[in-house]
């Protein structure tokens, strides 16, 4: 860790870790470094003997975890099971601060805001971009959301578990990040999957394939980055010139793909999903577009 993150002004406040799952072990580990008293609680209590090993103090109920400190953090499974273990302690949560790490969609995130603010405490939705083996690194970084007042107060205790990431007052936009950049790394992770499945049939091992595979997935973003200078810009300006890359190029591949898969005999469900968008894209007249223009069949009818 920097030496920002284990700055004196970062070490005194105590933090309550609710959810004790990986990423909820991590984070309660990272703050004890960091010099923070934690208190912790989770449903299955024997998760919770490590990080008491490491120096935690276990709650015996959620709102004894609560009341131990002004900033509590949720690593849960959904918002859900926040309602389900905070429903017990409501009359614990006024003029404190819930961190809500866990992945849901930004309307739920919403809501729960507006459940927080109605028993007295402060929101902020948070999105940890890193597997739990990540957090506290320098590779670490966590979008957050809510009222800018409430980060602020809060950001040097947050600090230690990756850099803070701000993006605005709405609670649902770092929610809507988190799921954009899992959209990103899932879809990745499926295309892996489906082309080691590929490989496959003509004999090559994973062992073989992955790391072949693995290097188009790095050279992505560089990729990316070399066809425009700032990414995004002509996306933003509407425009798509169809210099490199076009979509009948791309749709040509796409068909090619599907028909390999067909023939190999694997689940189809991914290439035909990307190959409808390249084959709308050419039925509206936009074949000799840049392959960008697959976003309009992605946003839906105007």
């Amino acid at each position: 860790m920097n030496s920002q993150r284990n700055s004196p002004t970062s070490q005194s406040s105590a933090v309550t870790v609710i959810g004790l799952g990986p990423m909820g072990q991590a984070m309660t580990r990272t703050l004890l470094t960091a010099g923070h008293p934690v208190t912790v609680w989770n449903r299955t209590a024997g998760r919770a003997h490590g990080v008491v090993s490491d120096g935690a103090v276990l709650a015996s109920t959620p709102g004894e975890a609560v009341e131990a400190s002004d900033l509590v953090i949720l690593s849960l499974t959904d918002y859900q099971a926040m309602y389900d273990i905070l429903d017990g302690a409501t009359a614990s949560l006024a003029g404190r601060t819930l961190v809500n790490l866990s992945s849901d969609t930004p309307d739920r995130t919403r809501e729960a805001a507006t459940w927080a603010a109605g028993h007295g405490a402060a929101f902020l939705t948070g999105g940890v971009m890193v597997p739990a083996p990540m957090v506290g690194t320098e590779a670490a970084y966590v979008y957050y959301s809510g009222r800018d007042q409430v980060m602020e107060t809060h950001r040097a205790a947050l600090a230690p578990l990756g850099t803070p990431k701000y993006l605005g007052d709405d609670p649902g936009l770092a929610q809507l990040m988190y799921q954009a950049q899992l959209m990103v790394f899932l879809t990745t992770l499926s295309a892996l999957m489906h082309a080691t499945a590929m490989l496959g049939t003509a004999g090559l091992k994973a062992s073989e394939a992955l790391p072949e595979l693995l290097l188009t997935a790095d050279a992505t973003g560089a990729i990316l980055r070399a066809g425009e200078e700032s990414p995004g810009a002509a996306l933003d300006a509407g425009e798509h010139p169809g210099t490199l890359s076009t979509v009948t190029m791309m749709g040509a591949t796409s068909d090619h793909i599907v028909e390999t898969s067909a023939s190999l005999g694997l689940d189809l469900a991914l290439p035909r999903a990307v190959q409808a968008h390249y084959r709308h894209a050419v039925e509206s007249g936009h074949g000799g577009d840049h392959w960008t223009r697959i976003i309009d069949s992605i946003r839906g009818p105007l």
